[in-house]
């Protein structure tokens, strides 16, 4: 039967693989962190990028609908009734008016909420707490070193300390 590592089960790790296992495990943990950081950028960006389109479109909708919706709402509302047509012409810009106005409020609405995001951060806050607990933790004291080196003395050194 054998370790997960492949070493025997019951055998005693030296200090240095027990190092290279935890730098493995660093490394793994701020790749993972970066790719989180990078998706949730992504999301971001999305959010921007569909605020800016909906602005644009607020913006076209304006500038395409004005002559042909003021001009058929204006002799629309002057059928109707029997305003002038010069107020006829004011009613059919303001009806333009909000619907672009309606437009562009849902674009902000999407441009605060990429602006807000903060999945960055969130990732980076979470990157300093791991980095945090790695500094406060302690190596455990070594004990003397007798002053016989055999393998009994040794192995009652390394079992001590584990």
């Amino acid at each position: 039967m054998s370790a997960p590592d492949g070493s025997p089960v019951g055998t005693e790790h030296s200090i240095g693989r027990l190092f290279a296992s935890a730098t493995t495990e660093m490394s793994a943990l701020v790749h993972d962190e970066i790719a989180l950081a990078k998706a949730q950028l992504k999301k971001d960006v999305k959010r921007g990028v569909t605020s800016g389109g909906l602005l644009s479109v607020a913006g076209l909708v304006l500038l395409f609908s004005l002559p042909m919706l003021s001009f058929a709402l204006a002799y629309g509302i002057r059928t109707w009734s029997d305003w002038n047509l010069a107020l006829c012409f004011l009613l059919s810009f303001l009806a333009n008016l909000i619907v672009a106005g309606l437009l562009g409020l849902i674009g902000f609405v999407f441009a605060k909420k990429a602006k807000k995001g903060r999945g960055p951060q969130k990732v980076a806050a979470s990157v300093k707490e791991s980095a945090g607990v790695l500094q406060n933790a302690k190596p455990h004291p070594r004990p003397e070193l007798p002053a016989d080196r055999s393998p009994e003395a040794i192995e009652a050194v390394a079992r001590s300390s584990s």
